[in-house]
């Protein structure tokens, strides 16, 4: 079947079929394999295009990833920050979106509401990718997944999340892995999973791609013989002190260490979307050492910097998937 994603918006991997989902993927890794043999052939050049990249919330992978990949691409870019817009203060999401639309042919938006980046891809005309929400993550998704496959060779893996399963990545991750036909093990309080809609919609995927679905609270019975170990900062700068501390309680149990690593597979990995709190050197890591005493978080410093992390073959793969899908979109 040939797959046309041209002038479609990108919000959720849950929106995506399992032939689009492939298709980027196996995208990606073409448009990596050029770059790296410094063979940006035309075919995947644009012409007199433009984007816009929204950031609300501020990331500085997220944006060197789609300014990196359209300048590669020939598109350029706008960069926009919270405090440089005036949408939703000033002027209406659905306004912002009309006007944006009639400048640019595609919009990045990184933000804090699903809700605003369902707005921006219904009213601007162009595509709209989701960078980033309450909700979602899927850009990060591919990036993860061809980390997978570079890896691997397969995507048929045993991957287990351990920590938030209920946030945007733990939402994405539950999908895309379903899509992906992998083992995935959500790994935490169960008032931590996912929403029984989203683990829905994961297991009817899994019926088609042999998925397999599952979610447990014991650490030590998720990381046997997984192949993938992966996690996700527990906390965020100005959540109220009171929910750092009752999620550092509820989900210490599930920091990754050297003893679930060695209850994985001998090949496993270790992955994170980053930024990671592993150890003391930045100033939000210091801050919660200062009130809880801890010294490492999701991860423990020593995964983080052993031969099975993979975090930065991940992170650079977010500038090729990312072009992966502005090129298949725009």
């Amino acid at each position: 079947m040939t797959v046309n994603l041209k002038n479609r918006s990108i919000l959720t991997v849950a929106d995506l079929t399992t032939e689009e989902v492939r298709y980027l993927l196996d995208l990606s890794k073409t448009l990596k394999d050029k770059h790296k043999s410094n063979k940006n052939k035309s075919e995947y050049k644009h012409t007199n295009k433009n984007i816009a990249i929204i950031m609300q919330k501020t990331s500085t992978r997220t944006r060197s990833a789609f300014e990196v990949a359209a300048m590669n691409l020939g598109i350029g870019t706008t960069y926009i920050s919270g405090s440089d817009s005036q949408m939703g203060v000033k002027e209406s999401m659905e306004d912002t979106a009309k006007v944006m639309g009639r400048f640019y042919d595609g919009i990045a938006f990184r933000g804090f509401k699903h809700q605003d980046v369902e707005i921006l891809a219904k009213n601007a005309g162009v595509p709209v990718w989701n960078a980033l929400t309450d909700k979602w993550h899927p850009t990060q998704m591919f990036a993860d997944y061809l980390t997978i496959l570079e890896y691997f060779k397969t995507t048929k893996v045993k991957f287990v999340f351990f920590g938030d399963a209920k946030n945007n990545m733990g939402n994405s991750l539950v999908v895309m892995s379903a899509h992906m036909g992998a083992h995935f093990v959500g790994c935490a309080p169960k008032n931590y999973w996912p929403s029984d809609d989203i683990i829905k919609k994961a297991e009817e995927i899994a019926k088609n791609t042999g998925a397999k679905i599952e979610f447990t609270e014991d650490p030590m019975i998720a990381s046997k013989g997984a192949d993938v170990l992966y996690t996700d900062i527990w906390v965020s700068m100005g959540e109220p002190e009171e929910v750092w501390k009752k999620r550092i309680h509820d989900l210490e149990p599930y920091r990754i260490n050297k003893k679930l690593i060695d209850n994985a597979k001998r090949t496993a990995i270790f992955m994170h979307c980053l930024p990671s709190y592993h150890d003391l050197n930045t100033d939000i890591a210091r801050e919660i050492n200062k009130k809880f005493k801890l010294k490492e978080f999701e991860v423990t410093d020593e995964v983080f910097r052993s031969n099975q992390s993979k975090v930065f073959d991940e992170a650079e793969n977010r500038m090729h998937t990312i072009k992966a899908i502005i090129h298949a979109t725009i």
